[in-house]
């Protein structure tokens, strides 16, 4: 395996765990249209670190990697939401959030390099 591997699994195992340590963060973030916050911060904490350590694995790397390709697309509304609302986007300049926005498509590939 190689250390890119690794290194995917270990943004998502952590950025997993973080939904858990701090959930009000990720839950002010989530546009107002979308229901059930804390529960779905709380469900893709758990996908991500599920998906994150399934990728190293070989029997489940692949859909793994389709589950966080997935995610990845179902946060789009968020990353945008932060960029057009002032409060959502916690203050960061509007360059960081595109700059955020932009790194989902490489993510994106970067996955989809394990399917």
């Amino acid at each position: 395996m190689s250390w890119h591997l690794f290194l995917l699994s270990g943004i998502f195992v952590l950025a997993g765990i973080f939904h858990f340590v701090k959930p009000k963060a990720f839950m002010r973030i989530m546009p107002l249209y979308i229901p059930y916050h804390r529960q779905l911060v709380y469900l893709s904490g758990l996908t991500e670190v599920t998906a994150g350590i399934g990728l190293l694995f070989i029997t489940t790397k692949s859909i793994s990697a389709w589950g966080i390709i997935t995610m990845l697309i179902l946060f789009f509304p968020v990353h945008i939401h932060m960029l057009v609302n002032q409060k959502a986007g916690l203050g960061l300049p509007k360059t960081v959030l595109v700059l955020r926005l932009l790194l989902q498509f490489g993510l994106i590939y970067w996955a989809y390099l394990y399917t």
